[in-house]
């Protein structure tokens, strides 16, 4: 079973930044993707980053420039710095990985609340 949990979420003013951190455990076989998705009150919830075994980079267009997805293989850790942060960024963080061996794990969420 593999196990992801979440932090560095919280309130923060527009402009600001925040990171936030996954730490995966468990037994987890290569190939896998590492990622971000968020879900905002009363919406979908929707890709923000992902990150391949190889370093490949996916980012959804209204994060690009803000947001920096990075991950440590020998941690089994993912990070999203999120910079420039606006009210529209508001809403819970799911870390995810996708294995293709095993199947698709869901950190809890971190909430992330931009606001003045």
């Amino acid at each position: 079973q593999v196990q992801l949990v979440e932090s560095g979420g919280g309130l923060v003013q527009p402009g600001g930044s925040l990171r936030l951190s996954c730490a995966a455990s468990g037994s987890m076989f290569m190939p896998y993707i590492m990622g971000w998705y968020r879900q905002a009150p009363g919406k979908q919830r929707e890709l923000v980053a992902s990150v391949t075994g190889g370093g490949s980079l996916n980012y959804a267009d209204s994060m690009k420039g803000r947001f920096t997805i990075a991950r440590d293989n020998a941690k089994n850790t993912v990070y999203l710095q999120m910079n420039s942060l606006k009210p529209e960024d508001t809403a819970v963080y799911y870390c995810n990985v996708a294995i293709t061996a095993q199947g698709v794990y869901w950190g809890q969420g971190t909430p992330v609340t931009v606001s003045s």
